[in-house]
């Protein structure tokens, strides 16, 4: 099933041809990379240290490594990634920590002051200090793939690193390797009652703006809802940041296996893009993944593929808070890992498809793309969530996103309105014309929305300049 490419003679030297870069921006994107690499060693069989131990899994023993990691000339696995912050704290925790050893020290990049976070530090002034740096060491380990598929980017909209700086990257890679890489964002959205900073509506909206032809396609995730998941279905009491985290890595190992693991219906980037993307502006697709199984109820529910396919129209697996009733799907995309039958998954889309709460729009009558891995879940040892059989990850482009998007726009809104905290992002070079014309963008992006659920979209009208 894997799409191979043999150089030279030696038969053992087959790379895989869907490498992908990843890019952990800010103090979230770092932390939720710490998560995601913790899972992917474990997933490889590799140790901590990058090392092969000689008892592993010898369905383990292929090239399916080559997406995420490279191998030295030591036979050690070294992530493709980069982590960047602008300030050295979170990363000196990556430099100290249990897998300091995995990671080559060009890949962790930090400055020395922080973004304060404010978008214009991380745009336009602490920010393009270390930018060509970064894009050097990703030039690197570009050159060092042998057929780069694209770039997942992790950070968060409300950090002035994770907006700013994040910006200005995507600009870059933009310029570098123009739209023939892949460009996928896993971003922590704002939460609704929940905040870590008080302009994150302005960081938000400046982010949102600036990349919205920068990236193909952005997978949100707001930690309130992932909160609420911790304490609902894995009963945590006082969840943190790091249970929070191994959730998104569990989401990020899911929308990614298929590009390491053989499956019946492999899915690769471009795929994901091509069957969820309808516009180019509308490309926010919600996430949701089941089952979430606390180890002490796992043996007890019966978690069959009909059950956990239900489970991801229900609004308590919404990794992103909105009501999914009130708008209408675009498009549906259910990645089905571990012990799937196809027959299975048509019957449980057969039943998702009779329910009367699960809306399509008239021009996509179709509506759902599968994939399908062999590769079961893993799960982190002595974590939250129990080891069972088979997952699904859902992504779905639906309207009902556009709720999260007014909520920003009208936080921004009442802030802009009284130009509170505006002098902070003048003071950093930025002008105000800026944020007049980035809420304008926004509100055109809400109108985008509010036309397919309508059914008035006219393909001329999204066309791009």
């Amino acid at each position: 099933m894997n799409s191979t490419l043999e150089c030279g003679t030696d038969e053992k030297q087959v790379y895989s041809q869907r490498e992908c870069i990843s890019i952990h921006i800010g103090q979230a994107g770092v932390q939720i990379g710490n998560a995601c690499w913790e899972l992917f060693c474990l997933e490889h069989g590799d140790e901590a240290d990058g090392q092969i131990p000689e008892d592993r899994s010898p369905g383990l023993a292929d090239d399916t490594f080559n997406t995420f990691f490279m191998e030295t000339g030591a036979a050690k696995h070294v992530p493709r990634a980069i982590f960047v912050d602008l300030e050295p704290t979170v990363i000196h925790e990556v430099r100290t920590g249990t897998y300091r050893s995995l990671f080559n020290p060009e890949q962790l990049i930090s400055g020395k002051e922080d973004a304060a976070n404010n978008y214009a530090r991380g745009h336009y002034t602490v920010g393009k200090e270390i930018i060509d740096l970064t894009v050097d060491r990703l030039r690197k380990i570009a050159d060092h793939c042998h057929g780069l598929q694209g770039f997942l980017i992790f950070h968060s909209y409300g950090g002035g690193t994770g907006s700013g700086f994040t910006s200005l990257l995507l600009e870059r890679i933009a310029l570098e390797y123009g739209n023939k890489k892949s460009k996928l964002c896993f971003s922590i959205y704002p939460a609704p009652q929940v905040s870590t900073s008080v302009v994150e509506p302005y960081n938000s909206v400046l982010y949102t703006h600036t990349t919205l032809e920068h990236s193909e396609c952005s997978f949100m995730v707001d930690n309130e809802a992932i909160y609420d998941m911790c304490r609902r279905q894995l009963e945590i009491l006082s969840p943190t940041y790091t249970n929070l985290n191994r959730l998104i890595s569990q989401l990020v190992s899911s929308i990614t296996v298929s590009l390491r693991f053989d499956g019946a219906l492999n899915v690769d980037l471009s795929e994901f893009q091509t069957n969820l993307v309808p516009y180019p502006r509308i490309h926010f697709p919600l996430a949701t993944y089941a089952p979430f199984a606390p180890e002490g109820r796992a043996n007890h529910e019966k978690m069959s593929v009909d059950d956990i396919t239900k489970s991801c129209f229900d609004p308590g697996h919404q990794m992103v808070k909105c009501n999914p009733a009130s708008g209408k799907y675009m498009a549906v995309c259910l990645l089905y890992r571990g012990d799937v039958a196809p027959k299975d998954v048509n019957f449980a889309i057969a039943q998702i498809k009779a329910m009367k709460t699960v809306h399509f729009v008239d021009w996509c009558p179709t509506g759902f793309k599968v994939g399908i891995n062999y590769q079961p879940p893993f799960v982190i040892p002595n974590g939250d969530l129990a080891q069972v059989t088979r997952a699904v990850c859902c992504l779905s482009n639906t309207t009902a996103i556009a709720e999260a998007w007014a909520r920003l726009d009208r936080k921004f809104d009442l802030m802009f309105a009284k130009r509170a905290f505006v002098h902070w992002y003048v003071g950093e070079g930025m002008e105000e014309g800026e944020f007049v014309e980035a809420r304008e963008d926004l509100a055109a992006l809400e109108l985008d929305y509010q036309e397919v659920a309508e059914g008035l979209a006219d393909e001329e009208e999204y066309e791009e300049d």
